[in-house]
C-alpha cells in the first residue's frame, strides 16, 4: 500500500520562485499554514541539538558540507577526526571512526553557539527522569559525578541518541 503524499507549492517559498512553474503549482497559491511549534515536556531540557555524523574521509566530508554552505564552528585539526560545522542554527558533526551509526546529540547546558544556558537539566537529572520513564540507556553517566557525562540510549528504530554535557552541572 503506498504512503500518503503532501504536495507543497514551492511557489510559497520565495527563494524556489522560479521552479513554481515545472512544479505545477501557482505563484498565487497560499503558503500552508505555520505549524505550533512543539513544547518541550516539562523539566526536560535537552539542550543544543545536532547530528553526528559517521564519516569514511573527513576531508572530502567537510569539502562536501562546505559546497553547501556549513563553515567550521570552533577550532579544527585533521589529527582530530572530527570537525563541528554549522550553518546558520543548523549544527552537524562529521566524525571519523568516532561513532559506528550516526547519532542524533544533544547538549544540555548549551545554546546552538555552545554557550552556557543560564539554567538547564544536568545530564544525570535527564538520566534519571528517561529511567523513570522506563528507557534502557546503553551508557549511563555517573551518579555521584558532577562535572560533564553523557548518556546513550537507542529510538525504537535503533538509531543513537547521545546526551552530551560538556559543561558542569548548573548550581541550584
Amino acid at each position: 500500500m503506498p504512503l500518503p503524499t503532501r504536495r507543497v507549492c514551492v511557489a510559497s517559498v520565495p527563494a524556489l520562485l522560479p521552479l513554481a512553474t515545472l512544479a505545477g503549482c501557482a505563484a498565487s497559491q497560499p503558503a500552508e499554514p505555520a505549524r505550533p511549534a512543539a513544547a518541550a515536556r516539562p523539566g526536560l531540557q535537552l539542550g543544543n541539538f545536532s547530528v553526528s555524523l559517521t564519516v569514511k574521509d573527513l576531508a572530502a566530508s567537510k569539502a562536501f558540507y562546505e559546497k553547501l554552505g556549513f563553515t567550521t564552528f570552533g577550532t579544527f585539526s585533521p589529527k582530530s577526526k572530527y570537525v563541528i560545522m554549522q550553518n546558520g542554527t543548523a549544527t552537524i558533526g562529521l566524525f571519523e571512526g568516532m561513532f559506528p551509526k550516526n547519532t542524533l546529540t544533544f547538549n544540555p547546558g548549551w545554546d546552538y553557539s555552545a554557550k552556557t544556558l543560564p539554567a538547564f537539566d544536568d545530564v544525570r537529572t535527564i538520566q534519571r527522569k528517561l529511567q523513570a520513564d522506563g528507557l534502557q540507556l546503553a551508557n549511563k553517566a555517573d551518579e555521584s559525578s558532577t562535572g560533564p557525562a553523557f548518556i546513550m540510549l537507542m529510538d525504537p528504530d535503533g538509531n543513537p541518541v547521545l546526551i552530551d554535557q560538556h559543561i558542569p552541572a548548573p548550581k541550584r
